[in-house]
């Protein structure tokens, strides 16, 4: 249909609301006012709020730290050799325009990866074997009960005799550290699940491989992905005490280097660096366990 003078169709424009005629100006309005999404004040204060709350705490140790510092407080804790924020401010400006800073950024983010990758995989895989049969129960958790106190750092000097490089000792030493947090989670929430939800598709003449696939992994998931988060946390301890014991790069190695060298500032850039990796990274271990588990109410929100 041709279009009218005021550049509206003379039929199925907005909803069909000028079908037969041309639409009034008071129509259009109308239209507009029902069909365009308000922002009530309730909502704003939402936004504001998300955005606020977070910087709290961080203006907050920022105002002390630059307070302590810039008097070099002496008491208890000694602040006259700490470097001030303005310091680290420009330690960190100088370091983004230095290319060996993303390379050290990126090594260590590829460790992560790679160490956090296989943990969730064999440890996922290895906790339902475990939850679901009680005879990988009992061969296989005493073992790991025995292992999963040692400290992954510790394993530092045997990963130097074992493997060919430092490179594939600290994605082990990763590996291993985030491996008896998923592992054991995995195993919890197997072992969480209500009798109720199996029974009730046994009962419907699903077999074993459906009840795992369709109503045991589901169910486990918001408890597996608890383990994954603490994981996570606990993957970036580690690499980064690897790396400044064994690394020849990365961000922990950037850090003990800047320590060695007697800058300060730049040590605290290593540590605000890491920090930074360790949100995104967990970020997404949040978001991801939000979309595998939607059909929680909390996942909603």
């Amino acid at each position: 249909m041709a279009p009218t003078h005021d550049g509206l169709a003379t039929g199925g424009g907005f909803g069909g609301l000028g079908s037969r005629s041309p639409m009034s100006p008071g129509k259009v309005t109308g239209w507009l006012r029902d069909h365009t999404p308000t922002i009530t004040g309730n909502g704003v204060r939402k936004a504001a709020a998300s955005i606020a709350l977070p910087l709290i705490p961080i203006v907050s140790f920022v105002a002390i730290w630059h307070f302590l510092t810039e008097n070099e407080v002496v008491a208890w804790l000694r602040f006259n050799r700490m470097p001030t924020p303005a310091a680290v401010l420009d330690g960190f400006t100088t370091r983004l325009g230095s290319g060996a800073y993303y390379a050290d950024l990126f090594a260590s983010l590829q460790r992560i990866l790679l160490g956090f990758a296989l943990a969730a995989i064999i440890g996922i895989a290895l906790g339902t074997l475990i939850g679901r049969s009680e005879l990988a129960r009992k061969t296989l958790r005493p073992f790991i009960e025995i292992v999963r106190p040692i400290p992954a750092i510790a394993l530092v000097p045997l990963t130097i005799l074992l493997f060919p490089s430092s490179e594939q000792g600290i994605v082990f030493i990763t590996f291993f550290a985030a491996f008896f947090p998923v592992v054991v989670s995995t195993i919890h929430a197997m072992d969480s699940l209500p009798k109720v939800w199996e029974e009730a598709a046994q009962t419907m003449g699903a077999s074993r491989w459906t009840i795992l696939r369709h109503v045991a992994l589901p169910g486990a998931m918001p408890g597996i992905f608890s383990g994954l988060s603490v994981a996570m946390g606990v993957a970036w301890i580690c690499v980064v005490s690897a790396e400044m014991i064994s690394g020849q790069y990365g961000i922990g190695y950037y850090t003990w280097q800047a320590y060695g060298l007697l800058d300060y500032a730049g040590v605290v850039v290593g540590m605000l660096s890491i920090g930074a990796l360790g949100l995104l990274t967990a970020w997404v271990v949040e978001l991801i366990g939000r979309r595998v588990n939607h059909w929680l109410p909390r996942a909603q929100r």
